[in-house]
């Protein structure tokens, strides 16, 4: 009975990953979509392979791994790898092979079974860089913005959509080129979108800084506003820092964004102050009207605070996280190390 007890008290005092304790899931560059069901889908690559792995009660456990498709020369690592997005019926995983192409993959939540659909870029080999995101509403439409080098060879930023129920993407649209030809060459650019407002940003190169901008369209991605710098500050860089940052939405409806400027994070929102929230990379923002979570990495510890609390939580070693709030209102972070998967509900 003694031994029983210290079984116990010593499995409640050491991390559990749920679906790592039985054997662990080699994989990079997680993302996570959560449906209208609050339904968990996690896309990853692996070597050429693109997995989704499914969870059906908030991230306590997840299924067993979902072989989407294979890719030859699949763009993973640094923040590029295979995203996903969810709606009411449908889910999209969009990858980025060496040549250019942007592939996408759809699930029917009712039929099952991943499928490809049409490639997302209309030119051939636009989007080499292999940087991209992607959305989806409440009403089965998914958005796409990537870096593509149509214009004279250089990375500016695109945008496309898609209705679920259709398999092929519209027609390309420049969303922002750089009055210096080009945007950041190797930042990973956003995309989100709440009740018709679609927000795209970006970090990007104009006269001689490397600063987060953002674009915002209400009528789903038809015309865009001109480009919004982000927060207060530069980054006077001559080189590119390979940090996109992310987006949100504030309470009221605002614009807001967590970055990395030099070796400092920092959170935005528009019409207020930017605020330091200490020293990393790698930042990943979660956000609604009532929670703000920021997570990031500082020499390969992955932390996340609550803005709301100011509580900094330690989650583990690694590099890239990425935060998400659940639909029953706990959090949860994926990451990577050593090219496995981790994950920890907050």
């Amino acid at each position: 009975m003694k031994v029983f007890f210290l079984f116990v008290f010593f499995c409640a005092s050491v991390p559990c990953y749920s679906f790592f304790a039985e054997t662990t899931i080699q994989g990079q560059q997680p993302n996570l979509s959560i449906d209208t069901k609050g339904v968990i889908r996690v896309a990853y690559g692996n070597g050429e392979k693109i997995y989704c792995l499914t969870s059906t009660n908030n991230g306590i456990s997840f299924s067993s791994a979902v072989l989407v498709a294979e890719l030859p020369g699949m763009h993973l690592g640094h923040t590029r790898g295979p995203q996903i997005a969810s709606s009411k019926n449908y889910s999209i995983i969009s990858a980025i092979d060496k040549s250019g192409t942007i592939h996408s993959y759809r699930l029917n939540h009712l039929k099952g079974g991943w499928t490809p659909i049409a490639d997302i870029n209309d030119k051939k080999g636009s989007a080499v860089e292999g940087l991209m995101a992607i959305a989806a509403d409440k009403a089965d439409n998914f958005y796409a913005t990537w870096l593509d080098i149509r214009e004279g060879g250089s990375n500016n930023i695109y945008f496309s959509s898609v209705n679920g129920k259709s398999a092929k993407w519209q027609i390309n649209a420049l969303v922002y080129k750089s009055p210096d030809k080009h945007v950041c060459e190797c930042c990973k650019p956003n995309i989100i979108i709440r009740e018709g407002k679609l927000v795209i940003g970006f970090r990007n190169w104009f006269m001689g800084s490397r600063d987060i901008y953002y674009s915002v369209s209400y009528n789903k991605g038809k015309s865009f506003s001109e480009a919004s710098k982000s927060g207060t500050g530069t980054w006077q860089l001559n080189a590119c820092p390979m940090d996109g940052g992310s987006l949100g939405f504030d309470s009221n409806g605002n614009v807001s964004a967590a970055w990395r400027r030099n070796g400092d994070v920092y959170y935005w929102s528009e019409n207020q102050v930017e605020i330091k929230l200490g020293t990393g990379r790698d930042v990943s923002m979660a956000q609604n009207r009532n929670q703000i979570y920021i997570a990031w990495q500082d020499k390969k510890m992955v932390s996340a605070i609550n803005l709301n609390t100011k509580k900094n939580t330690l989650l583990g070693s690694g590099v890239s996280p990425k935060i998400y709030i659940l639909n029953n209102g706990k959090v949860i972070c994926f990451w990577e190390e050593d090219k496995v998967l981790r994950y920890k509900l907050i």
